[in-house]
């Protein structure tokens, strides 16, 4: 027995996650999208998985490339949210014009107000479905220390 997409996504929803932003300094400049399968995989090696959509023009980058970079957004950052969610039609590295970017080790775009960064270096890539589970070993991290989550619930933030 399976259920449909439609079913999936709105019973994953009634999960509260933090809403982060995954991105890549692509060939042609940089590239993200917002990330709602960003976890941990191990502190030891410390390694991170996000899968990520195979229709999203960043997941080519990210494995071409081989690094990527998570953000944890701020409260008070809906509108860097609208934007690498695509809401407004913003695409590309016209995303990147909302916030400040910076960067750690491997050159993928940081948010600096971020309240927390990993910079990581791909190390497995695994096709499922319609998305590529991405492996990355962490080789640089950043963490604010203050500041609430902006939290994705039911399609809608709160913060």
């Amino acid at each position: 027995m399976t259920i449909d997409a439609k079913t999936f996504w709105r019973c994953l929803s009634e999960r509260a996650i933090g809403a982060t932003v995954v991105t890549v300094d692509g060939q042609d400049g940089p590239a993200g999208f917002l990330g709602l399968s960003a976890t941990h995989v191990s502190a030891d090696p410390p390694t991170l998985l996000v899968s990520i959509d195979r229709r999203t023009s960043a997941c080519a980058e990210v494995i071409e490339r081989g690094r990527f970079a998570v953000n944890f957004l701020p409260a008070d950052a809906q509108a860097i949210a609208d934007a690498f969610a695509g809401r407004g039609g913003i695409k590309g590295a016209a995303r990147f014009a909302t916030g400040e970017w910076t960067t750690l080790s491997t050159g993928a775009p940081v948010l600096a107000t971020a309240l927390g960064a990993f910079d990581c270096q791909v190390t497995e890539v695994i096709d499922r479905g319609q998305v590529a589970i991405v492996l990355g070993l962490v080789v640089a991290a950043t963490s604010r220390g203050d500041g609430e989550p902006l939290i994705l619930f039911r399609g809608t933030t709160l913060s």
